[in-house]
C-alpha cells in the first residue's frame, strides 16, 4: 500500500514553484511518470494544458457496497452502501474532504452503471504535488518542499526523453466470437429489446507492456479530446480518448460530445475524403448519431435547466487517430440544487459506449460482454469547487500484474452487419495497437 502524506498545516500552506519550459509538454509528463518519485499518479491531458498529480494525499476506492478512504492526520474508514447509486457515496464522501481546497484525480469503472454494480467502481486519489503545464510554465504545488523541489529539477531537465520501439500489436485475431456477438445483438434490436447497443472485443497483448514509453507514442500519432496516463495501486492505462463524457465548470454549464458513426482515417488525402463523404451520408451511420444527441439532450435534460439544453456543430467530422467520427456538442446549465455528480450519474456510462435505451443496453452487455472494468468507463478529475471533468475510456492500453490487453466495440443497431462492426473494431484497435513498446 502507498504511503499517505499526513500534514494538514502544509497542505493549507503549499510550496509553490514555477518552471518555465521549452520542451514538448508530453515529454515532462512521461518524464515525471517514469521517474519513480511516485508509486500512484495521474497525468491528464485538456486542450492546451496538461496535468500531473502524483503521490497520496488522499485516496478514495470505491467497490460494490463498500468504500474505503483515507485522509491525512485521520484513521483509515471502510463505510458500507447499499442503498442509492454509486456516485451518491462518491459525492458523501467528497462533500466529507478535511482539507481547505483539493482536486481528485482517477477512474470509473463501466459496471459504475451496472444493476447491481460490480467489483472494483472507483479509485481516486488527493494528490500531494500537481504539476500543471501550460503555455511554457510549470506551475509545482506540493505539501512538501523537497519533494516539489525534485520535480521542478525534473521538469527543468534538458536532456532528451528516450522512448522505447514499438512492437505492433496484430488486430485481426478473435473474428469469430465476436461476429457472433454482433448477430446476436442485432437479432435482439430486431425483436424490439432495444435500439443499440455496444459491443466489444478484448485484445490480449503477448509480451509485457511499457505503459509510459506506449504513452508518448500513441500520443504522438494521435489527436485526442483528452488523454490520460496513470498507475492507481499497481493498475496502469493510457490512453487516447476521442470524446469528452462531461464536463461541468465551477459556474455549473455542462457539457458533453458524443460521438458515433465511424470511418478510417489516415490512409492519404483521396481515401480519407471518400470515407467522409461515405461516413457523412451513409444512413446507419447518420441514424447512430442522431439517436446518440438525442439521449445526450434528454440525460442533460434530467440535471439542467431545460430551457438553457442546447446542440452545436451537430454531426461535425471528428479525426481522432486511425479513425473519423460524427460529433455534437450537447450542453446546458444545472437547474438549482443540481451539482458535478448529479450531471456523471446523468450522462454515464456513455450512450456511445453503452447504448440506446441505457438500463437494457447495460444489462445486454453484462450477457454479451465480458467484464469491462475500466473500459468504456472513465478518467476523471473533480475539484472542491464543483467542476468536474471526464474522459471517455476508449483508445486505451489497460496493464495489470504484468499483464497488457487493448479493448474497442462498436455500435451495433439493426441494420449492422457483423463483417463491418468487426472492421469497426479493426479500425479504432489501429489508434493504439502499432504503438504499443515492449518492457526492455
Amino acid at each position: 500500500m502507498a504511503t499517505l502524506y499526513s500534514g494538514l498545516r502544509a497542505y493549507a500552506n503549499p510550496v509553490e514553484l514555477v518552471v518555465e519550459y521549452t520542451a514538448d509538454p508530453l515529454a515532462l509528463m512521461a518524464r515525471l511518470a517514469g521517474s519513480g518519485l511516485f508509486d500512484d499518479y495521474v497525468v491528464y491531458e485538456r486542450p492546451g494544458a496538461w496535468t500531473f498529480a502524483g503521490g497520496l494525499l488522499g485516496e478514495v476506492v470505491l467497490d460494490a457496497g463498500e468504500v474505503r478512504v483515507r485522509w491525512p492526520d485521520r484513521p483509515p474508514a471502510t463505510r458500507t452502501w447499499t442503498e442509492g447509486r454509486p456516485a451518491d457515496a462518491l459525492r458523501e464522501v467528497f462533500a466529507d474532504v478535511p482539507l481547505p481546497a483539493w482536486n481528485a484525480y482517477g477512474w470509473i469503472a463501466f459496471e459504475f452503471a451496472a444493476s447491481p454494480p460490480r467489483g472494483r467502481l472507483a479509485h481516486l486519489i488527493v494528490p500531494r504535488v500537481e504539476v500543471r503545464a501550460e503555455a511554457g510554465r510549470a506551475r509545482v504545488t506540493g505539501v512538501d518542499a523537497y519533494e516539489a523541489e525534485q520535480v521542478a529539477k525534473l521538469l527543468a531537465k534538458a536532456d532528451a526523453l528516450t522512448v522505447g520501439t514499438p512492437s505492433p500489436v496484430d488486430v485481426r485475431v478473435g473474428d469469430g466470437r465476436y461476429r457472433a456477438q454482433v448477430a446476436e445483438a442485432v437479432a435482439e434490436i430486431k425483436a424490439g429489446r432495444y435500439q443499440k447497443v455496444i459491443v466489444s472485443r478484448r485484445l490480449d497483448i503477448p509480451y509485457p507492456v511499457d505503459t509510459v514509453s506506449t504513452f508518448v507514442r500513441g500520443r504522438r500519432a494521435n489527436t485526442p479530446a483528452r488523454s490520460f496516463l496513470f498507475d492507481l495501486g499497481g493498475f496502469q492505462a493510457a490512453g487516447f480518448s476521442p470524446e469528452v463524457l462531461v464536463s461541468v465548470d465551477a459556474a455549473g454549464r455542462v457539457m458533453t460530445q458524443p460521438l458515433a458513426g465511424t470511418r478510417a482515417f489516415g490512409l492519404g488525402a483521396d481515401a480519407d475524403a471518400h470515407t467522409r463523404r461515405d461516413l457523412e451520408t451513409d444512413p446507419k451511420e447518420i441514424y447512430e448519431h442522431a439517436v446518440s444527441v438525442r439521449t445526450s439532450q434528454d440525460e442533460l435534460y434530467r440535471v439542467c435547466d431545460p430551457a438553457s439544453v442546447q446542440v452545436t456543430g451537430f454531426m461535425a467530422v471528428k479525426e481522432r487517430g486511425s479513425v473519423q467520427h460524427l460529433g455534437s456538442t450537447v450542453s446546458g446549465a444545472l437547474a438549482p440544487g443540481r451539482t458535478s455528480w448529479d450531471a456523471l450519474d446523468a450522462l454515464f456510462p456513455g450512450v456511445t459506449a453503452s447504448g440506446i435505451p441505457k438500463p437494457e443496453a447495460i444489462d445486454a452487455i453484462t450477457r454479451l460482454d465480458e467484464h469491462r472494468g475500466l473500459y468504456s468507463g472513465a478518467v476523471l478529475t473533480v475539484s472542491h469547487d464543483g467542476a468536474l471533468d471526464s474522459a471517455l475510456v476508449l483508445r486505451a492500453l489497460y496493464n495489470r500484474d504484468g499483464h497488457a490487453w487493448l479493448r474497442a466495440g462498436a455500435g451495433i443497431v439493426d441494420a449492422s452487419t457483423p463483417d463491418r462492426e468487426y472492421e469497426e473494431t479493426c479500425e479504432k484497435l489501429a489508434s493504439i495497437a502499432p504503438h504499443i513498446v515492449p518492457l526492455p
